[in-house]
């Protein structure tokens, strides 16, 4: 039994938690190994980070598998990613099923190939009914490419009459992104020790609250993410509001 888990306050769960999964590279590297050997030994961590949500019932992770501009990497690695994509999904299907989640893939799918596609399809259509939890897959995602896809969008629909520039709030916004049917971020983890948001979820972690970690991604356990929980629950989270403010609400 985890010592930090034990920490952990049910009744102060982040709802939606996202994982920037980053270090595959440096890990292999410092290995004397390929970035490939990284991607492969990184299952594991993803195993841990979902296994770690669904014991402590928190409802949405969001994973940044890969981003719009991963595709300029090198063919041989971008083939290594889409291959183990696809063998990862073949593999952890029934995982997934049997512990109740349902999955979600956001991104521009139109440019994976066609076998992967038709594998994340069926994962999505086996788990559809599932409600214990929710796996978002990030894949091909830009959060850039996102924000204009929504604005051209709602342009098309104010031409056509069916939006009124008048209505056009947040919420409205939000109803022509990817993430249109989950919470807000409140919770973004990077690994690796990188400083940076990537093009990740922009609009969506508006306001939450940001942890970057040390440690590479393959060695990414359960306690660590505890840990995240824990930290997370420590912090006052304002919203714009005073400290005095919020104890009053």
């Amino acid at each position: 039994m985890s010592l930090i888990k034990d920490k952990i306050d049910p009744q102060n769960l982040p709802q939606h938690v996202a994982i920037i999964m980053d270090g595959n590279g440096r890990w292999a590297k410092s290995r004397g190994e390929k970035r490939t050997f990284g991607h492969k030994n990184a299952i594991n961590a993803v195993r841990n980070a979902i296994n770690a949500c669904n014991e402590i019932n928190i409802p949405y992770l969001t994973l940044y598998t890969f981003s719009s501009e991963n595709w300029n990497r090198p063919a041989e690695e971008v083939d290594t990613l889409m291959n183990l994509l696809t063998e990862t999904l073949l593999l952890e299907a029934e995982e997934i099923f049997s512990k109740g989640l349902r999955m979600h893939v956001i991104g521009d799918l139109e440019k994976l190939p066609s076998l992967v596609r038709e594998q994340l399809l069926q994962v999505i259509n086996l788990t559809k009914e599932n409600t214990k939890g929710n796996l978002v897959l990030a894949i091909s995602y830009g959060s850039q490419k996102e924000i204009l896809n929504a604005v051209k969008n709602i342009s098309s629909d104010v031409k056509e009459g069916n939006v009124d520039v008048e209505n056009i709030d947040e919420k409205l916004f939000e109803s022509y992104l990817y993430t249109k049917d989950f919470p807000p971020i409140d919770l973004l983890i990077r690994t690796s020790g990188e400083i940076r948001i990537s093009n990740f979820l922009l609009w969506q972690i508006a306001y939450a609250e940001l942890q970057f970690l040390d440690v590479l991604w393959p060695d990414f356990t359960k306690d660590i993410f505890f840990q995240c929980i824990v930290d997370y629950q420590n912090k006052e989270r304002r919203y714009g509001l005073t400290g005095e403010q919020v104890k009053i609400q």
